[in-house]
C-alpha cells in the first residue's frame, strides 16, 4: 500500500479462501472448547477423525477450485494477460499434490528436529513458552510468507493474498489430519483449543479480514489495521 497507493484483486477467490478459512480456524481452534465429550480443549477419538477428514476436504476444495474448476477466480487479469489459460492437467495437478505433501513433511520434521534449540533460547531470554510455537509456525510459513510480501512489492496483490491465504489453508487442511492420524495411532492427547485471548484475537482477525478484503481493492490503510493486529498478537504474547 505504501509503495503502490491502491491495488485490486478479484474478490471472488478472496472470499473463496477468507471462508474456507474462517471454517476451518473455528472447526479447528475455537470448537473443542465448547464440545463435552471431552474435558478441556480437546476432541474424542471420533470426533478428532471427522475434523481431519472435514479438514482435507475443504482444502481439497479449494485446491480444485484454484487450479481446475474456478480458475478464473483466482486470477486478476490487471496482473496477468494471460487470465483465462487451459486448466492444469490431471496428471500435474497429482504430481504437484504429492510433491507438496513431500515438502510439507519435510518442513514439519525440520521444525521438529529445531524445536530443542528454540526451546532452549526461548527459556534462555524468560520468554514464555507459547513463543516457540510462533517461532516454528514462521519457519513453517516463512516460504510463502516471503513470496507474498515479494508479490505485493510487484504489484501482484492478487498472487500475493493467494499465497498467503492458500499457505494458512495448508496448514490447517493437511497438518491437522497429519497429526490427528499420529495422535489416534499413538494414543496421544491433541489440544486444539485456543485460550480465551487468543480466541478473541482469532474472532478479531476474521472479522477484520472479511471488511478489508471485501472490495476488490486495497490501500495502506488495510496493511497497517493487519500489522495491528499481529503485532498486538506477538506482544501479547510475550507480555500476557
Amino acid at each position: 500500500g505504501r509503495r503502490h497507493h491502491e491495488q485490486s484483486y478479484t474478490q471472488s477467490g478472496v472470499s473463496h479462501g477468507l471462508a474456507m478459512l474462517a471454517t476451518l480456524s473455528v472447526l479447528t481452534l475455537v470448537l473443542p472448547n465448547f464440545t463435552t465429550s471431552e474435558g478441556g480443549a480437546f476432541y474424542n477419538s471420533t470426533q478428532l477423525a471427522f475434523v481431519a477428514v472435514i479438514s482435507l476436504i475443504v482444502y481439497a476444495t479449494f485446491v480444485a477450485a484454484q487450479t481446475i474448476r474456478h480458475r478464473d477466480h483466482f486470477l486478476n487479469p490487471a496482473e496477468d494477460a494471460h487470465a483465462h489459460v487451459a486448466p492444469v492437467a490431471r496428471a500435474t495437478a497429482i504430481a504437484a499434490g504429492g510433491m507438496l505433501l513431500t515438502a510439507l513433511v519435510a518442513v514439519v520434521l525440520l521444525a521438529k528436529s529445531l524445536s530443542p534449540t528454540i526451546e532452549a533460547g526461548v527459556a534462555a531470554i524468560g520468554a514464555p513458552q507459547a513463543l516457540v510455537g510462533i517461532i516454528i509456525a514462521g519457519l513453517v510459513l516463512a516460504p510463502e510468507g516471503f513470496a507474498a510480501v515479494r508479490a505485493a512489492r510487484l504489484n501482484r496483490v492478487q498472487t500475493s493474498l493467494n499465497l498467503a491465504i492458500g499457505s494458512a489453508l495448508a496448514t490447517i487442511g493437511l497438518t491437522i489430519p497429519a497429526v490427528a492420524i499420529t495422535a489416534l495411532v499413538m494414543g496421544l492427547d491433541l489440544e486444539l483449543g485456543l485460550s480465551m485471548r487468543s480466541t478473541v484475537l482469532l474472532a478479531l482477525t476474521l472479522m477484520v479480514a472479511t471488511l478489508t478484503l471485501g472490495t476488490g481493492r486495497t490501500t495502506v490503510v488495510q496493511g497497517v489495521i493487519h500489522l495491528v493486529i499481529f503485532v498486538t498478537f506477538l506482544f501479547i504474547t510475550l507480555v500476557p
